[in-house]
């Protein structure tokens, strides 16, 4: 694996942690100051920028906390020299969301881009299917 895909996984790695955690500071770190970030929950037109991105996050956290999962089943990474994206399928869910819908995974596709020799998350997108 490349150096940077292994600078990639790693940043989506803390990242999933931080989430799974509820550590604000570990969300932000590694995310452009203009990052874009289509959700589950409305707004349908997404958060744009840092500010709103942080402000996404609290209920989420809180809704986590009643024990809920956040846990990497697959990542693909492709990085070129200075952009790359990576999809993953993630367990998000409560034990009793899971046990109604064993198979439900959450859908993360990122876009990043290199700023002074760093990767950063620019666009961040989740999704569930629509199994109505």
């Amino acid at each position: 694996m490349s150096d940077d895909r292994e600078q990639i996984r790693a940043l989506i790695e803390r990242w999933t942690a931080a989430v799974h955690g509820g550590d604000m500071d570990g969300v932000l770190a590694d995310h452009a100051d203009d990052i874009v970030m289509f959700d589950v929950p409305p707004p349908y037109e997404g958060v744009r920028g840092i500010d709103a991105y942080r402000e996404a996050w609290p209920g989420f956290f809180q809704w986590q906390a009643q024990g809920a999962s956040f846990d990497i089943e697959s990542l693909d990474i492709t990085a070129g020299e200075d952009v790359a994206y990576a999809f993953a399928l993630l367990r998000c869910g409560t034990p009793e969301e899971f046990a109604e819908n064993p198979a439900n995974r959450l859908r993360l596709t990122l876009g990043l881009r290199k700023e002074q020799g760093r990767w950063v998350v620019a666009h961040e997108h989740h999704s569930f299917p629509d199994v109505s």
